[in-house]
């Protein structure tokens, strides 16, 4: 697990942190694909987060959400990965980004920017009874989490994608 050597460059973090736009610029600046969890499982199963979340429940998108995050790891050719805000709750998933040859990067952000930045975010469906009160708690209990898998940790706080970018770039190389 070292650096821009390493097979897969993974960002984890709470939602709102910025991993898909971020992942973005990565992606294009290290000529890797972007494997980004959300949109692999909408892609697999033709529905959204929300509908599957909805329809299924929490337990089987976490099981979509951990086979997304083992393929992309197995992936043979270089990615960054976006992986979901959840992806760490598993221990399961914990050892798998644990054993993998990847880099794994937190992007860690104060509640309340994460609170302002996905208070409008209807595909949220873990947000829809009280935003605020599901961020704290959710910041709460995975803050640990994140740390744990974490190989870097990189804020988020007051700065633009293409600089938190590029402050993991410099972590990662």
């Amino acid at each position: 697990m070292s650096g821009c050597g390493a097979k897969h460059l993974v960002l984890v973090g709470m939602m709102g942190a910025g991993k898909s736009s971020v992942g973005r610029v990565l992606a294009r600046k290290l000529d890797r694909p972007l494997l980004d969890s959300d949109e692999l499982i909408e892609q697999r199963t033709g529905r959204t987060v929300r509908e599957i979340w909805m329809t299924d429940g929490e337990a089987e998108f976490r099981e979509l959400e951990t086979k997304t995050l083992v393929d992309a790891l197995n992936d043979d050719e270089p990615s960054v990965v976006a992986a979901a805000g959840g992806v760490v709750l598993s221990a399961a998933n914990r050892i798998a980004l644990a054993e993998s040859d990847a880099h794994v990067v937190w992007l860690l952000a104060n509640v309340d920017v994460l609170i302002d930045r996905v208070k409008n975010g209807a595909h949220r469906p873990l947000l829809d009874d009280d935003p605020e009160a599901m961020l704290r708690a959710m910041h709460r209990d995975r803050d640990e989490l994140y740390r744990d898998v974490a190989d870097a940790i990189v804020s988020v706080d007051n700065r633009s994608v293409h600089d938190v970018a590029q402050a993991v770039l410099r972590c990662a190389g």
